[in-house]
């Protein structure tokens, strides 16, 4: 612009050609920084969902020693079959359903570190196939202040099939694998984002069975495996959710998180069923009441409004929006130090940060990754033991 400029001055140009010359520079600059933008957002949705090679070096070397290792086994199977306290409602119970065997670590690690009475925690892991061996050999030979840790795999849940559960119906669909697995849909029209095939994953989805997955128990506390707890969670327990089933922090500040901002409300089933004003709230935190949860059958309300999304004209990404419609009505807010969210994607004022009992790194830059926020990463850090053998032999840092 500052050459066209120059030579304008020089050689006297009319005005309608500066301005035309001007314009097309401009527009020329707004396709590259619009081209850029978009290689820009592929990469970094690549980059948070790469494994680090530590964290898979980790995997391989725990399911290595769990099946060469007959005695932990045997030992870790015999301890798990007296566990009386897995269903024991006087405890506090806890669940995190991951395959990241380090980021669930520092979820009991923390939580275990700041609880006035490690003893009286139960975590409850639900992990997949590939992972269950890693998992059971990790939480099995280390010790979290006497937290009780039951590690399972969804695999072995027999009423998790595809004639009851219809995330997994829709991935015998071919256009909805085309759609989250092909490269190539609709002229890449869609964002990348919104076809990352983890938004089907049952780890994912597994929130919303919660009553079938531990039928034993009254109430939980659900924690995402990318959350780091710094005050004692034990009130979480006492609070009253007024007859209600999910207990969540609220999210909407003015316009900015409510439901319109989630759902599709041209669709008319959205407009006539949900006020676009209701605030939205949170995942990664909740407490669910499971008498409450069971009584009012919440699941079948899950069911409904995810096969009536199988075009994905309701909502498009994530378990938030069918969240939403599940627990609407259904949801008791929480004081907003419960739950503090952006660390993984955004500034997040120092004050909440201090009064936080639970730091949630939602959003792209994960703690263990390389794009992680570095001004963030010490508070989930902290939590990680570098001087296990294991980690250092795996380069894990």
């Amino acid at each position: 612009m500052a050459l066209l400029l120059f030579q304008g001055q020089q050689f006297h140009y009319d005005s309608a050609t500066m301005i035309m010359k001007l314009k097309a520079k401009i527009q020329a600059l707004e396709e590259q920084m619009s081209s850029v933008t978009e290689k820009s957002s592929k990469y970094g949705q690549i980059a948070a969902e790469e494994v680090p090679k530590g964290l898979y070096c980790i995997g391989i070397r725990l399911t290595t020693e769990w099946f060469r290792n007959l005695s932990l086994q045997q030992k870790i199977n015999e301890r798990m079959q007296m566990e009386a306290k897995l269903r024991d409602n006087s405890l506090n119970h806890f669940c995190v359903f991951s395959d990241n065997i380090v980021a669930t670590s520092v979820v009991i690690n923390s939580t275990s570190i700041n609880s006035k009475n490690p003893a009286q925690l139960v975590f409850h892991i639900v992990t997949d196939e590939i992972n269950y061996a890693a998992m059971r050999a990790w939480f099995g030979t280390t010790q979290f202040k006497g937290v009780t840790v039951e590690v399972q795999k969804f695999e072995d849940f027999k009423w998790l099939n595809a004639s009851y559960v219809p995330v997994l119906k829709q991935l015998q669909d071919a256009e909805t694998q085309s759609y989250y697995f092909s490269g190539h849909h609709d002229d890449d029209r869609t964002p990348i984002k919104f076809r990352n095939p983890k938004y089907l994953s049952m780890l994912n989805h597994l929130r919303f069975y919660i009553p079938e997955v531990f039928p034993a128990l009254n109430k939980v506390v659900f924690l995402d495996d990318d959350v780091v707890v710094q005050k004692d969670l034990s009130g979480l327990f006492s609070i009253d959710l007024n007859g209600n089933v999910n207990g969540a922090v609220e999210t909407c500040m003015e316009t900015f998180h409510r439901y319109h901002k989630y759902l599709n409300y041209s669709h008319p089933l959205i407009r006539e069923h949900f006020d676009p004003d209701a605030c939205g709230w949170a995942f990664g935190m909740n407490v669910f009441d499971l008498v409450e949860w069971r009584k009012r059958n919440v699941t079948s309300i899950y069911h409904y409004w995810q096969e009536k999304n199988v075009d994905r004209t309701l909502w498009k990404l994530g378990t938030l929006p069918p969240g939403l419609l599940t627990f609407y009505g259904l949801t008791e807010p929480l004081d907003p130090t419960w739950h503090v969210l952006g660390l993984g994607y955004t500034n997040v004022d120092p004050h909440l940060i201090q009064k936080g009992a639970v730091l949630h790194f939602n959003g792209n830059s994960k703690p263990w990754l390389k794009i992680g926020m570095e001004k963030y990463k010490p508070l989930w850090e902290k939590f990680v033991d570098y001087s296990h053998p294991l980690l250092q032999q795996c380069n894990f840092h």
